[in-house]
């Protein structure tokens, strides 16, 4: 897998890890709590995914391998730091929508 490969693959991960956290969230909403979890599992692999290629990068250029620091790059990091951001708030919607619907 060459550079650019590496980087649409933080993007393609982050993203899908993002539209899983946010599905988690809907499904909490709906009362739905062991699906909203499914969900938010799929979207800790798709993170894990994402993050074993950042990764993979990080070592590259620590090995002496040069990087590009380009606009890809930059938005590949954006998506993958949102869908960290967007998975951890919903960890805390589902336990709050599991303790309303516990009433």
């Amino acid at each position: 897998m060459d550079y650019q490969e590496k980087v649409l693959g933080i993007i393609l991960h982050g993203g899908n890890a993002r539209s899983l956290a946010m599905e988690a969230i809907l499904k909490a909403k709906e009362g739905n709590i062991s699906a909203a979890r499914k969900s938010l599992e799929e979207a800790e692999k798709e993170l894990n995914l994402s993050h074993n290629i950042q990764t993979q990068l990080i070592q590259d250029e620590a090995a002496g391998s040069e990087s590009e620091i380009t606009l890809l790059l930059i938005h590949a990091q954006d998506h993958f730091m949102n869908a960290m951001t967007v998975k951890d708030l919903a960890y805390e919607f589902i336990d709050l929508y599991e303790n309303l619907y516990r009433r």
